[in-house]
C-alpha cells in the first residue's frame, strides 16, 4: 500500500502576554478548516500552533504579577490551549519555545550558523518598543522627540508604542549574503508568497533597497535561550520564534522521524504584518541551514472594526468567548471564515454578524432542513426511501450539486474559504429552490407517492452533502444534520462526497430540531457592543488616580527600609545600564543590589563607603543571570537620579520606620 501524501500547516506561535481576539483566532480557526479538509481528502495531515514565550515584554508582564517568567508563560499557554479546545481546533501538536526540544535545537541552530560564518559578533544601536517586540531605525519611527540641540531623545513605533535607545554587543545574520538568492528564488517559485502582491510589498520595500545584517541576540534581556558559547547573550526573537516550524518536528533532536517525513511544510498561514519575518528572515535562515523552503506562505488580512483595528484600549476588541458562549462555536467559525475575503481585510460589525446568522444559518440552512425532516416525518412516516429514477428536476439538483463540489475543492484547496462557502450556500438556495418547485404539500394531496419519495430523498441527500462540505468549518453542525438525517457520522460508507453516493433506506429523527433559532436583532446587536464595551480600560479621574496611588499604614509596615554602605560597585558585564553593589547593613548582614543607575553615575567608584537606604526585604531576583537582593532607594528630578545617600549619624542597619 502506497504511503499517504501528507500535509504540514502552521499557524504563527502567539506571544502569550494578553488575551486573544477574534482577529487571532482567525488565523487558527483558517488553518484548522484547513487541515481538517486535508485529512477528509485522505492526507497525512499535520497541524502546528503554540506560544512564542521569551523576551523582556514577558519578563516585566510576569515582574508586574511578582512571578517568575515560567510561571507567567505556563498559565498564558494553559489559558490558550483551553481557547483553543473551545473552538475546536484540531491541532496536532502546541509548541513553546520553552519546551526543552525546542530551546536545545535552537541553541544547536544558533552554533551552527556562528561556526559557519553566517552569524558574527558586532554592536547592536536601535530604538526598540517592548510592546511590539521590535527594534526600529530612526527613519522608521512614527513620531521622534528630540531635545534642545535637535538631538532625537525618544520617538513612537509605527504601531504607536513609545521606543527606547538601545545599544549593546550583538550578533548579527548576514541577511545581505542571500539577498540575491532569495530575490532568484521569488522569481522562480510566483506561488511562494500569497497573495502575490505581498510579494511586491517584500521586494519593492526590503530586498531592493538592500538587506541590512538581522540583530539576533540580546544582553539586555535574560528571559531567553542562552547562546551556548556567549552566555551572555540570549537568542533574539526571530531565530528563536521561526525555528518552532522545525524543532516542533524534531529537528536537531535525536528523533527527527515527523521532520523528514513533513518538512518543507506546505502553508505558513500568518498575519500580513508579520510577512517579512516570515518571507525574508526565515527562507534566508532555511537556505544557510541548507533545507528546503516551505511551499507557500500565506499572508492574510485583518479583522479589522469600523473604526480601524480592534484594540482594547479603544473599547472595540472582540473576544471569541463572549460570541461562543450565546451563539456557538459555530457561528463565529461560519462568521470569521465567510467575512475575510482572501487576503483582504474584512470588517466585524455586530450588526453583520446577527445578520450573517439570521440569514445565512436561520433561514438558509436551519429552514432547509426543518422543512425537510418534518416534511420526511409528516409525508413519509419518517422513512427516506431510494431513488429509483430522477426527473428534470432532480437531474438539474444533482447537477448543481456536481458543480458545486468540484469548485468547493478547487477553492478549498487554495484557501478561499469565502468563496468555498459561497459555492455550499449555491447548493442550499438551489435546495430551498426544488422545494418551492416541486411544491411537495401537493404531491402528498395527490397521492403522487413516487415523485413524493424522489423530492424528500434528494432533499435529504442534498443535505447529506452540505454537511459533508461545511464539516472542516462548521464542525458541529455537519454532525447535528447528520443525526436528524438519521446518519451516523462515523460510518465512512454514508459520506460519500457524490450526489447519489448514498443509497437511502433510512428514518429520520422523530422530530426536527431548529439548529439555528433566529435572533432578535436590537437585542443580540446590544449584547455583543456591551461585551465590547467591558473591555475597554475605564478612564480614572485625577482623584481616582490619587487615591490609587495612596497605600495603608499596614501597607508600608510591610516595607523594610534599611541604611546599607557600599563596600563595592562595578558595573554588570553586558549591560549599559545596571551596576552591581555589594552592601553591608550590619550584624554580618551582606548584600548585592543590582541598580540601573550607571549612565548617571560614571565614576561609580566614588560611591564606596557612602551609607544609602535600600528595601531589604524584597523577594530576591535575577538580572542577567546574577542575583539582586534589594532594592536601593532614588529621586528623579530633570531627568536625573540621584541616590538617597544619608549622613554618618545613621547606624549600618537602622530600620526606616
Amino acid at each position: 500500500m502506497a504511503d499517504k501524501k501528507t500535509f504540514y500547516i502552521t499557524t504563527p506561535i502567539y506571544y502569550p502576554s494578553g488575551r486573544l481576539t477574534i482577529g487571532n483566532a482567525y488565523t487558527t480557526i483558517a488553518a484548522d478548516v484547513m487541515a481538517r479538509y486535508k485529512r477528509s481528502q485522505g492526507y497525512d495531515t499535520f497541524f502546528l500552533t503554540g506560544t512564542d514565550e521569551h523576551g523582556l515584554k514577558i519578563e516585566r508582564k510576569a515582574e508586574q504579577q511578582g512571578i517568575k517568567p515560567q510561571e507567567f508563560v505556563d498559565s498564558m499557554a494553559a489559558d490558550y490551549k483551553k481557547l483553543w479546545k473551545s473552538l475546536d481546533i484540531s491541532y496536532d501538536k502546541f509548541i513553546r519555545t520553552t519546551d526543552e526540544q525546542h530551546v536545545k535545537g535552537v541553541q544547536k541552530i544558533f552554533e551552527r550558523l556562528l561556526k559557519q560564518g553566517d552569524i558574527y559578533l558586532g554592536e547592536y544601536t536601535g530604538w526598540y518598543s517592548v510592546e511590539d517586540e521590535e527594534y526600529f531605525t530612526e527613519s522608521q519611527l512614527a513620531e521622534v522627540y528630540r531635545d534642545a540641540a535637535g538631538k532625537v531623545v525618544g520617538g513612537k513605533a509605527p504601531s504607536g508604542h513609545k521606543v527606547q535607545l538601545v545599544k549593546e554587543p550583538s550578533y548579527f545574520f548576514k541577511m545581505s549574503k542571500y539577498a540575491d538568492r532569495l530575490y532568484r528564488y521569488y522569481q522562480d517559485h510566483p506561488e511562494f508568497i500569497l497573495p502575490n502582491s505581498r510579494e511586491k510589498e517584500m521586494v519593492n520595500n526590503f530586498i531592493k533597497p538592500g538587506l541590512e545584517d538581522l540583530s539576533v541576540t540580546r544582553t539586555t534581556v535574560s528571559w531567553g535561550i542562552p547562546v551556548p558559547s556567549d552566555p551572555k547573550h540570549v537568542v533574539y526573537v526571530w531565530i528563536d520564534a521561526l525555528s518552532n516550524y522545525i524543532t516542533a518536528l524534531g529537528y536537531g533532536s535525536a528523533d527527527d522521524s515527523l521532520f523528514k517525513k513533513y518538512w518543507p511544510a506546505d502553508v505558513h498561514l500568518v498575519g500580513k504584518e508579520i510577512v517579512r519575518f516570515h518571507t525574508i528572515y526565515w527562507p534566508i535562515m532555511l537556505m544557510a541551514l541548507d533545507l528546503p523552503l516551505p511551499k507557500h506562505i500565506i499572508g492574510h488580512g485583518w479583522v479589522l472594526m469600523k473604526d480601524g483595528k480592534m484594540s482594547k484600549s479603544k473599547g472595540n476588541a472582540v473576544y471569541p468567548e463572549s460570541i461562543t458562549s450565546r451563539y456557538g462555536v459555530d457561528a463565529l467559525r461560519y462568521y470569521l471564515m465567510r467575512a475575510l475575503p482572501f487576503g483582504s481585510d474584512g470588517i466585524f460589525t455586530p450588526e453583520d454578524f446577527v445578520e450573517r446568522v439570521n440569514y445565512d444559518l436561520a433561514n438558509d440552512l436551519g429552514n432547509l432542513l426543518n422543512r425537510t425532516v418534518s416534511m420526511i416525518n409528516q409525508y413519509q412516516m419518517g422513512l427516506v426511501k431510494p431513488v429509483s429514477e430522477q426527473d428534470e428536476l432532480g437531474k438539474n439538483l444533482a447537477e448543481t450539486a456536481h458543480k458545486v463540489i468540484n469548485s468547493y475543492q478547487q477553492e478549498m484547496d487554495t484557501l478561499h474559504f469565502t468563496q468555498a462557502i459561497d459555492d455550499i450556500w449555491q447548493l442550499v438556495s438551489r435546495a430551498n429552490k426544488y422545494i418551492d418547485e416541486t411544491a411537495p404539500w401537493i404531491l402528498n394531496k395527490e397521492d403522487k407517492k413516487n415523485d413524493l419519495a424522489r423530492v424528500m430523498a434528494n432533499l435529504a441527500e442534498s443535505l447529506r452533502i452540505i454537511a459533508l462540505l461545511i464539516a472542516p468549518i462548521m464542525t458541529r453542525t455537519a454532525g447535528e444534520i447528520y443525526k436528524q438525517l438519521g446518519l451516523d457520522w462515523n460510518n465512512s460508507a454514508q459520506k460519500q462526497l457524490a450526489f447519489g453516493g448514498y443509497n437511502w433506506n433510512i428514518k429520520v429523527a422523530a422530530k426536527a430540531q431548529p439548529i439555528y433559532p433566529r435572533l432578535k436583532p436590537e437585542e443580540e446587536i446590544k449584547y455583543i457592543k456591551d461585551e465590547m464595551a467591558k473591555a475597554k480600560p475605564k478612564k480614572q479621574s485625577r482623584s481616582e488616580k490619587e487615591q490609587s496611588k495612596e497605600i495603608t499604614i499596614d501597607d508600608f509596615a510591610k516595607i523594610k527600609i534599611q541604611v546599607g554602605q557600599i563596600l563595592a560597585v562595578e558595573p554588570v558585564k553586558g549591560s549599559n545600564k545596571l551596576l552591581q553593589f555589594q552592601l553591608d547593613f550590619g550584624a554580618g548582614n551582606k548584600r548585592q543590589i543590582l541598580s540601573g543607575i550607571r549612565k548617571y553615575y560614571p565614576e561609580a567608584s566614588e560611591l564606596v563607603g557612602k551609607k544609602v537606604l535600600a528595601v531589604t526585604n524584597l523577594k530576591p531576583r535575577k538580572m542577567l543571570g546574577k542575583l539582586s537582593q534589594g532594592m536601593l532607594l532614588s529621586s528623579e528630578k530633570a531627568g536625573q537620579v540621584k541616590l538617597a545617600i544619608v549622613g554618618d549619624e545613621h547606624e549600618i542597619g537602622a530600620e526606616l520606620g
